[in-house]
C-alpha cells in the first residue's frame, strides 16, 4: 500500500493553504496569521506524534494503532517542517541578524529557539539509516522530544495574546504523558 506519499500529501495541505492564502491575500492574511498557523500546525502534529506511544500501548492489536506506529516519524518530521516554516516566516519578517540577536533577550523568543534547536537532531535522525547507525543511542536521543515539547508549549503560552488555547494544549500534552506513563507502568506490572 502506498500510504506514505498520500500521508505526506495530506500533511502538506495546511502548509499549502497557509502559503496560498498569504500569497493571494497578504493584506488580509499577513505575517501574524502565517506565523500563528504554522506554529499551531507544528504543535498539533507534535501532540499527534507524542500520542502515538500511548495509543500503541493501549490498542496494540488494532490495525489503525499499528499504522500510526509505522508513521510516527512521518508525523514528527511534519511537525518539524511546520516549526521550520514558522521559524523561516519569523526570520524573513525580521530580515536583520541584529534584530534577531537582540530579540533573544525576549523569553518567548529564546524558548522558541531552544525548542527548535532540540528538534533539529530529531528531524535529522528520523530515518532508518540513522536508527541503524545509532542503535540504542537513537532512542535516548529521541527522548529530547519531551523537553522540546515542554519548551514549545512554553513558547506558545508566553507569545500568545490570549494564552488560553496554549494552556488547553498543555493540558492535552499532560494527559498524553500521564496515559503513556500509566500504560508503560501497567505493562511492567503485568
Amino acid at each position: 500500500m502506498h500510504s506514505r506519499p498520500f500521508l505526506w500529501l495530506v500533511l502538506a495541505l495546511p502548509g499549502a493553504w497557509i502559503l496560498g492564502r498569504w500569497g493571494a491575500t497578504p493584506d488580509l492574511y499577513g505575517y501574524g496569521h502565517a506565523i500563528a498557523d504554522s506554529g499551531d500546525w507544528a504543535a498539533w502534529l507534535l501532540l499527534a506524534t507524542l500520542a502515538v506511544t500511548p495509543v500503541r500501548l493501549l490498542f496494540r492489536r488494532r490495525a489503525w494503532a499499528q499504522w500510526l506506529m509505522r508513521h510516527r516519524r512521518d508525523l514528527g518530521v511534519a511537525s518539524f517542517a511546520y516549526a521550520a516554516g514558522h521559524t523561516v516566516i519569523y526570520l524573513v519578517r525580521k530580515a536583520s541578524l541584529e534584530t534577531i540577536v537582540n530579540e533573544l533577550s525576549t523569553p518567548y523568543i529564546l524558548i522558541g529557539w531552544l525548542a527548535f534547536v532540540l528538534f533539529v537532531p530529531l528531524a535529522i535522525t528520523s530515518n532508518d539509516i540513522a536508527m541503524r547507525r545509532l542503535k540504542r543511542s537513537w532512542k535516548r536521543l529521541h527522548r529530547l522530544v519531551y523537553p522540546a515539547a515542554i519548551l514549545t508549549f512554553a513558547h506558545w503560552v508566553l507569545s500568545a495574546y490570549d494564552p488560553t488555547t496554549a494552556w488547553i494544549h498543555i493540558a492535552i500534552l499532560a494527559v498524553i504523558e500521564l496515559v503513556r506513563l500509566g500504560a508503560q507502568w501497567r505493562q511492567r506490572v503485568t
